[in-house]
């Protein structure tokens, strides 16, 4: 089997070189909507199509990292679950979370990209090689993104950005080839 993706050079040659990507989550990978229990406990609905995303971003050594202003314990599993080790909760000023992890990582602003979806995510998306917006991200967001994706957050627009990611390293077609033997 032949992988059957195709992104401009444009975009391939910003997403070359990245070595982490800093995800927002709700919204990015969740659809933004809350949910409460009577307990006031908070409940998400996660992707799993944006879950094996970033497990095939970290086989291409490429570092996922989240940076989210709320904090659940269903976000704490998941990201656990998947893998996700450089993650800031409750965080409302991403930029110097960011800088933290690439400090911590020995990168640059260079190596990294970023996908959010509202005002508080531009601050990182701006300094990054390359930034993503899911479909619904506020229009301002949209308007600063180098790519908004077909699909919404939450409903695969994280595997979406992902997959450009992939196919930027020169991995996507190795990963693709081993899943499908």
């Amino acid at each position: 089997m032949e992988p059957i993706l195709n992104f401009t050079v444009e975009l391939l040659l910003k997403a070359q070189g990245i070595r982490v990507v800093f995800f927002d989550v709700d919204g990015v990978l969740t659809d933004g909507g809350l949910f409460f229990s009577e307990a006031g406990e908070t409940i998400k609905r996660f992707n799993t199509l944006d879950g094996h995303g970033l497990k095939l971003l970290q086989r291409a050594g490429i570092t996922p990292a989240v940076i989210t202003g709320r904090d659940s314990k269903p976000l704490r599993l998941r990201l656990a679950a998947l893998g996700v080790e450089h993650v800031h909760y409750g965080t409302e000023d991403k930029r110097p979370a960011a800088e933290e992890t690439l400090k911590l990582l020995g990168l640059e602003w260079h190596q990294a990209a970023a996908m959010g979806d509202d005002w508080p995510d531009l601050a990182v998306m701006q300094r990054c090689a390359i930034a993503c917006a899911p479909q619904n991200a506020h229009a301002e967001v949209k308007a600063s993104a180098h790519y908004v994706t077909a699909a919404q957050g939450g409903h695969g627009a994280v595997r979406e950005f992902c997959d450009l990611l992939l196919v930027a390293s020169g991995k996507y077609s190795q990963l693709f080839e081993e899943s499908t033997r």
